[in-house]
This record gives structure tokens, sequence and C-alpha cells, in this order.
């Protein structure tokens, strides 16, 4: 019967196995941005929506800059990353950050109690507060009464033999019973055990010597737990590294779980309890994120060639950065810039810079109001919601053409620059779908429009020059250039005060080897256009 047993127990583990085939390091955007989805959120915090962080590669970025320990953390710094603080306080985090610099043994331990939390289940701890819990069926309140029928029946069968069968017809149940209920178990067999781990990590993190003590609430959701703590091992079907006396033991409690229906009695029981513990679960999920998140920010700092806090004014309306860079692009030529009372338009040659520009203050406005750090040598700013349409697409599944997404999208800016809150809007080449008469036309008006409230800053950029004059008086001009040497095109990537007074889009065909029939009708056109 052991070896039988043994053999049950190492299948069963074996189909958990191959059926959790998850690469713990794997980048699951999916899962990291299910608690960001769908928790529940203050007013005080503005969103990235999807547009924007398709724009500037957000994905692409936050894997570079994540440097979290666990799966708790990382779905944590997730959404503190794509989640504007309106009330920008970074005082705890850079008392935290100072912490792990002089308690480096400290910062150690941490790290590897986070560790624990490593694996891809520990993706499913937050669901165990968002999700709703399955509903027990009708016919459980009868699980008690089948769980009393075998002991009756040892007691009265040597009384009545009769009884005899009563015992073996009530095994059969129980043991029928027992393994339909295992399915309620495997639901959460990805989540609790993880939960059980989250539980005793944060019981050793707050026994250390910490910066900030944990506040009550949280010293009161780890106790919550320690009545409970027990039962909730039933979800631990994941045994490993079994011994012959673990195996027997293990054997013995499992004959016992399926003659007294335990898991079947408990499961709900438990079930009840942590769906009237989901504040609880989520504080102590937001402690242990938050405390990885700031792991994460120190350990990105001490990477970083060139970084600085920036400095927040609400008061001032202006943008100012010195030597901002875009940590995505290697050997990144560094910019500087200086706006004060109006926008920018950005002029310049294909290929010189002006996009990549743009996506670059984005990330750092995004960095500056969600950790305190950007990647430039001074950083200033106010606390301000983002908005872009740099990347459009035609949308062929639902009929929508290119000009119509980008149509959409601009509407939705017109509509935020009307609020009350402060906005920085980034356009890439707007209306760029249309004919180049009603592409100046709308595009004049609408840039026009979002800078009527001292409220909203806009980055532009346009290859229309006529933009440029007919924006002038609330626009500053910059353009990006080229250097053309040795019949080659070469670029230094700098910003530049004024607008674009040449242009490469012929000479680019031309460096690309296009017939020269083509490149002299195209500047005869040109030519021609200019003198009229």
């Amino acid at each position: 019967m052991y070896l039988k047993f043994k053999i049950y127990v190492d299948k069963l583990l074996s189909f958990l196995k191959y059926n959790n085939k998850y690469d713990d390091n794997l980048f699951c955007i999916d899962q990291i941005e299910y608690y960001h989805r769908n928790k529940k959120r203050l007013p005080d915090y503005a969103i990235i929506d999807d547009k924007t962080i398709n724009d500037v590669d957000f994905h692409e970025l936050f894997k570079y800059i994540d440097k979290t320990n666990s799966k708790v953390g990382q779905q944590y710094f997730w959404d503190k990353l794509v989640s504007l603080n309106l009330n920008i306080n970074f005082d705890d985090q850079e008392k935290w950050i100072v912490y792990f610099d002089q308690e480096k043994e400290n910062a150690t331990k941490i790290k590897n109690m986070l560790s624990k939390l490593k694996k891809y289940d520990a993706y499913n701890i937050s669901k165990l507060f968002i999700d709703e819990y399955i509903q027990k069926p009708k016919w459980h309140s009868f699980i008690k009464v089948l769980s009393f029928i075998p002991i009756l029946s040892l007691l009265l069968m040597h009384t009545f033999s009769t009884f005899f069968y009563v015992l073996i017809i009530s095994l059969l149940t129980n043991f029928v019973i027992h393994y339909f209920y295992k399915r309620y178990i495997h639901l959460y067999m990805n989540s609790i055990p993880q939960l059980l781990i989250l539980l005793n990590t944060i019981k050793r993190i707050v026994s250390l010597n910490l910066p900030i003590k944990p506040s009550d609430s949280i010293l009161f959701s780890i106790k919550s737990f320690d009545k409970i703590k027990g039962k909730m091992s039933v979800f631990e079907l994941d045994k490993k590294n079994y011994s012959d006396l673990a195996i027997i033991i293990f054997a013995l409690l499992e004959y016992c779980k399926i003659f007294f229906l335990i898991e079947p009695i408990i499961i709900f029981d438990i079930l009840n309890k942590l769906d009237c513990k989901r504040n609880d679960i989520q504080n102590i999920f937001e402690y242990v994120g938050e405390i990885d998140s700031f792991l994460s920010i120190n350990d990105l700092r001490k990477g970083m060639t060139n970084y600085c806090c920036p400095v927040i004014n609400n008061n001032i309306h202006y943008l100012e950065f010195q030597d901002i860079y875009h940590p995505l692009v290697i050997n990144c030529i560094p910019n500087s810039l200086k706006i004060k009372g109006k926008s920018v338009l950005l002029t310049g040659s294909n290929m010189a810079g002006k996009t990549t520009f743009i996506r670059t203050v984005a990330i750092n406005v995004i960095l500056a109001q969600t950790i305190n750090t950007c990647f430039a040598k001074e950083f200033k700013l106010r606390t301000m919601n983002l908005f872009s349409a740099i990347r459009i697409f035609d949308d062929l599944l639902d009929d929508k053409s290119y000009y119509f997404e980008e149509v959409v999208t601009v509407k939705n800016m017109i509509e935020q620059s009307n609020m009350l809150s402060n906005n920085l809007f980034l356009l890439d080449e707007i209306f760029r779908g249309t004919n180049t008469l009603e592409r100046i036309a709308a595009g004049k008006a609408v840039l026009s429009y979002l800078v009527r409230s001292d409220n909203n800053i806009v980055f532009v950029s346009t290859h229309d020059i006529e933009l440029a004059e007919l924006l002038n008086d609330d626009y500053d001009l910059y353009h990006f250039t080229e250097i053309i040497k040795n019949g080659e095109l070469h670029f230094d990537y700098k910003i530049k005060e004024g607008r674009l007074t040449t242009s490469n889009a012929i000479r680019i065909l031309e460096l690309n080897n296009y017939p020269k029939e083509i490149i002299n009708d195209a500047n005869a056109f040109i030519s021609s256009h200019q003198q009229k």
C-alpha cells in the first residue's frame, strides 16, 4: 500500500510540474499589469494610458529599469511607474534608499527574503484580494454529516453487522468527495501557498531594524493571519524531496483526510476567512512590494552613469533639463532645454532625432513623478499628466484609417486640455494622414487651441515649415539637422534653436542610389515650386 501511494504521489507531483511550465524569469506583461489594471485606486493618481505606454516603448523601458527581487515587487513597481502621484512626496522613498546604502547587510537580507517570491506563481497573490472567490456547492452542508458516518459505522458494526457495509459505502463515498474537492484546492494552489511565503517574508522583514517602522495597520494585518496559517497549509500540494518517513506520514494524513473529509470541511472555511481579509492581504502585498520597489530604484541608480533627483515646483510654468538622455539608446547624445511660458515646436531632418527626443522627454517626466529619478544631469518641472500621439496605426479589423485613429487621439487631448490639471502633450507629425493644405490648417488650429491654458505644455514635431511661421507667438522653435560629409549623412542629434532651413529627404534618396532621373525630376519640381 505504501509503494502504491508513493507512486500515486509522484505521479501527482509530476502532473502538477508538467502543467506549471512557467519560466520564473519570463517577462509576462499580462501578469505584471494584473495588479495595476484591477486594483482600486485613489483619485489623486493620474494613470498613464495605454496609448502613451505604447508610444514611449514603456515595456522595453520597464525591462531595463526593473531590478525587483520578487513578482510581488514587480507588479507593484509597474503600477508605481504608470501611476502619476499628483501629491508627490518622496521622503519615505529616500529614507529607505539611504538605509539600503548604509545597512548593506540588512539590504542583502531583505533581497534574499524577497527572492522567495520570485516564482511565477507569486503573480497570483494579488488575485486573492482582487478576484471573486469560488462559491461552495449547494450540497456542501451535508459534508459534516458524511464525515461522521464512518465513525458511527465503526462504533455500531460490532453490534449490527450491516453497518460494516455502511462503513465500506461511506468510505468509498468520502473518497470520491475528497478528490472531487481537490479541484477547489487546485484552483488556489498557485496563490495561497505563495501567500504563506509572503506572510513569512513580511514577518522576517519587520523583525529587522528598519528606517521607518511599519504602521499599526500593517502589524494588525500580519497578526490577523496567525490563527488560519496552519489551515492554509492544506493548499500546499507541491511537496519536494520526500524522505521515506515523510512519505509514510503524508500517506497517513491523506487517509485521515479522506476518512473524515477534513479538506472538504475546511476549504471553504479558509476561503471565507480570506475573503474577509482582502484588505489585510492587500496591505501586506503593497508593503512588501513598496520595499522591493525601493530596492529596485536604489540598484537602478547605482547602475546609472548619470542621473538626478528632479526639482518639482507647481508654482512655476516651466520645464527645464540639462543633459537629458534616453537610457535605451546606446551612446545617447544628451540634450539641454529650458522653456518658460511657451511650448516647443520641433522641425528637423529625417532620422535626425526629433521623435527620440520627444520620447526622452516623456519617459523622464514619468520617472520624475513616480520614482524621483531622471536620466539627466538636472531636471526641473511641475507635476503634470502626460498624453501622446506618436505611434499611430491603421486598425484594419475595426475598419479605421490612420487619419481616423489620429483624429480620435487628438480629440482626447483637446478634451483633456480643458481640465484644470497640468498637462504635457506630445505629438509627432500631427495629422500626417491627410493632405498638405488641410494638415497645416488643422494642425495650426489644434496646436493653438492646446496652449490656450497656461496649464498645458506641448512638444510637437513637424516637417511643415509653414506651421513654424503660423505658431511663432505660442511656440519656441527648435530643430535637429544633419551634416553631409564625404557624400554621407552624419547626425549630431543635438537640439538647436530656431527653425530648420534645409531639408534632406531627396538627398537621402540620392545617397541610397535612386535613379538620377528621379532625383533630377524631384529637384526640378522643388525649384519651380520655390519660384512661385
